[in-house]
């Protein structure tokens, strides 16, 4: 049975009228209306200081995005996850990635089966092996510690992994170095290699089926770069796995007990908190990984119970569906300022764009709105230099979140100091605008290119500083904004079909290029296998093939 129209819906009626009001009012008026628009616009949870009030929002508007939220159900869908029901329903799977930073005793359920105590046991095999690794217990083939961990991965086992490795950087163990692989051009991997030695190199190669194509053809290639040097005896020392597919991984020469499992009911862009966080563990230790999952099931403990209106991860859903929806907004912009947290948008993107960039609602029928925004960003810093000229001034309004902790690697001290400065400038800036009567002292020719219209939107989000344990809580945050989103627009945030026909494709490719014949005879022979292709696709084939041929 369909849902009812979104757009149908009273509430959704209430805020198209609201959103005509507060579209012809500007931030710098509501502001001035009300002294303690802060203090009614901002929340506190914890280390994570949220201030949402540079929103053309009221609380009126809090409110009414509230009803709409309990309308779309997004109390029972909520509910749904943590009682690990199939709400995966494209493809019959829980989705409770939750449990994996459940730290209590309590019971995380899938068909009727604790999956809590498979869980402890993984995470202490994953506690073993690291501590063996980093105590030099566990050494390479010939008798040499591990100095460098190598991860290759693609997309959820990829991204989530090398931002967090690199924004928990500062604790890493020094003598211990962490690289990621995911393109399957060897350009990548070369890179990476070339200043190793096989003798204290360890590879994890991370794949749920063990047969992605990206990531076996570098894991192939890394197998040859290590036994081409040290042996096949060498893969079962310098190889661990993160798969389903434990056949696979031991065949391909990795001894068991380095083989971790993945479970249906986690999808890639929510895997860091399972075993595919093994490289952030192998760097960081244990005990800051287990930190992380604390400050994740903290805000997993928010979201769940605390009500709509008072839910960090729910206010920024609501906040951001505002504008999508009824402001027409393209696109949303990630602005960390702080180095540490550069690659955050990288991480966002797959999570929010392959969660909710859908077309189609669970019941198969089209959406009535816009769902996904594009996301993007960069270090405020840099982004400051480059995309803000767009955020300030182009027709498009582009709201903005600027995150940035309080206290850096170096304290709190001059960098912070000025870092803290650009942030609040830049979101002062987009607020309240210039207007022309500000200019008297401009020439009047320059006047329209030095105005700033303003009443541009934005979140700032406070850390209190980037450890393991805030870092855990921000995830957290952003993956339950977007589920509420999903929820909202009626989506399935957890399956990606729009990734599955280009690897079709692909797929059906890959024999024309690596056909044997194609090789000795050339392209000729190719334009028989390609005649059922476009005239693009099988023309630029043969222009690959001619190129081929001719080295």
């Amino acid at each position: 049975m369909s849902s009812p129209s979104l757009t149908t819906l009273p509430a959704w009626q209430a805020l198209q009228t609201h959103a005509a009001v507060i579209g012809g009012q500007h931030m710098r008026e509501l502001f001035a209306a009300d002294p303690d628009r802060f203090a009614r616009l901002s929340f506190s949870f914890g280390p994570i200081r949220a201030d949402y009030s540079k929103n053309r929002i009221t609380p009126e508007t809090i409110g009414l995005l509230a009803e709409l939220a309990r309308a779309r159900g997004v109390e029972a869908g909520r509910a749904a996850m943590f009682a690990g029901e199939r709400i995966n329903t494209t493809e019959n799977r829980a989705v409770l990635h939750v449990a994996l930073r459940n730290r209590e005793e309590r019971p995380m359920m899938v068909d009727g089966i604790d999956v809590m105590p498979e869980v402890r046991a993984t995470r202490a095999r994953l506690k073993a092996f690291s501590d063996k690794v980093r105590s030099g217990q566990w050494k390479g083939a010939t008798d040499k510690w591990i100095k460098h961990i190598v991860n290759i991965g693609i997309g959820g086992s990829h991204l989530g992994p090398m931002f967090v490795a690199d924004a928990l950087k500062d604790f890493q163990k020094p003598d211990l170095s962490v690289a990621f692989v995911s393109n399957p051009d060897r350009a990548q991997l070369d890179e990476v290699l070339a200043p190793l030695d096989p003798a204290n190199t360890l590879f994890v190669i991370c794949s749920k089926t063990f047969t992605t194509a990206e990531t076996t053809a570098n894991a192939d290639a890394a197998r040859a770069w290590l036994t081409s040097r040290l042996g096949e005896s060498a893969v079962a020392k310098h190889f661990a796995a993160v798969s389903t597919n434990v056949d696979a991984a031991v065949k391909f020469g990795i001894h068991p007990d380095a083989v971790f499992p993945m479970w249906d009911w986690v999808g890639g862009r929510y895997s860091v908190w399972s075993a595919i966080g093994l490289p952030v563990i192998l760097a960081c230790g244990f005990e800051a990984f287990d930190q992380m999952l604390a400050g994740a099931e903290a805000m997993d403990r928010h979201f769940e119970t605390a009500s709509l209106e008072q839910n960090l991860p729910v206010i920024l859903a609501l906040i951001g569906l505002w504008y999508t929806d009824f402001f027409d907004a393209p696109a949303v912009a990630v602005m960390p300022y702080d180095h540490r947290l550069k690659l955050f948008p990288f991480h966002l993107q797959q999570l929010d764009m392959e969660s909710n960039g859908k077309g189609v609602t669970k019941d198969g029928t089209p959406v009535e709105t816009k769902t996904g925004p594009v996301v993007f960003g960069g270090g405020g810093s840099d982004s400051q230099h480059s995309f803000f000229q767009l955020l300030h001034q182009s027709p498009r309004l582009i709201p903005c979140d600027f995150i940035i902790a309080l206290k850096g690697a170096d304290g709190s001290g001059p960098s912070r100091d000025l870092l803290m400065a650009n942030a609040l400038a830049q979101t002062e800036a987009l607020m309240k605008g210039r207007k022309a009567v500000e200019l008297a002292d401009t020439p009047e020719g320059l006047r329209s290119h030095r105005e700033f219209s303003g009443n541009r939107p934005s979140n700032t989000l406070l850390l209190d500083e980037l450890s393991p344990y805030v870092l855990g809580m921000l995830i957290a945050l952003y993956e339950h904004k977007v589920f509420v989103q999903g929820l909202i627009w009626g989506l399935n945030s957890f399956d990606q079909w729009g990734v599955e026909l280009g690897k079709e494709l692909a797929k059906s490719l890959v024999p024309v290029f690596f056909d044997p014949a194609l090789i000795v005879n050339g392209p000729a022979t190719a334009e028989g296998v390609l005649k059922a292709r476009d005239s693009s696709t099988a023309g630029l084939a043969l222009a690959y093939l001619q190129a081929k041929a001719q080295k």
